[in-house]
């Protein structure tokens, strides 16, 4: 099955994404696959909305392993499988946690086999004033890799919020040149842009 990957920095919103995109694509429930870096796997069946309760948070490092859901795109008559996967978020540098760089590895290497991935960066916070920190140095890492191998479209995320149309534009100019679709995981507006993209690559 073909995967779509979603990455980015800590509490941009992947997690939300992927789960809204679930209820989007009219799915209520879902058996959400889970895969620790160190090899342990499972699954468990999730309403979504409860889903959203238990695997979404404001604390950095909520997710901290690989949470997938096998999705259907409509296409013709009939429906195309594929993978939509979650992962742990990214960091500058190396981080003091040992978990937290094993999952930052894990997703790293799952990024290289995915057919196409959605990257992730938090328009809200890069419209602020003090938008220091709002795009880090493994964001650039990651538009330049995506770019060279295709398959890539940039999420300008969190757009229902007042500062997030300063950021689309400060996101455009920082990265000129790639695909920008902005969007809001919690209000699941700009997902037909995600799914035609998604359908393209797939």
């Amino acid at each position: 099955m073909k995967r779509c990957i979603i990455i980015g920095r800590p509490n941009v919103g992947k997690t939300m994404f992927a789960l809204q995109f679930a209820l989007y694509l009219g799915m209520a429930e879902a058996r959400i696959q889970f895969a620790e870096a160190g090899g342990r796997r499972w699954e468990k069946p999730y309403r979504i909305a409860a889903a959203l309760d238990d695997l979404t948070g404001a604390e950095p490092h909520r997710t901290r392993q690989l949470q997938s859901l096998c999705l259907e795109l409509p296409a013709g008559k009939g429906t195309q499988p594929f993978e939509l996967v979650d992962t742990s978020g990214l960091v500058d540098g190396i981080h003091p946690d040992p978990s937290i760089r094993r999952a930052m590895a894990q997703t790293l290497a799952a990024v290289r086999e995915a057919q196409a991935i959605l990257h992730m960066i938090d328009a809200a916070a890069l419209g602020e004033a003090e938008a220091v920190n709002a795009i880090g140095e493994v964001d650039y890492q990651v538009a330049q890799f995506a770019q060279m191998r295709g398959g890539y479209l940039l999420l300008a995320n969190k757009m229902d919020l007042p500062a997030a149309r300063v950021g689309l534009a400060r996101l455009k100019q920082e990265f000129a040149g790639h695909p920008i679709a902005p969007v809001s995981a919690l209000y699941r507006q700009g997902f037909d842009e995600v799914k035609a993209f998604v359908r393209r690559h797939l």
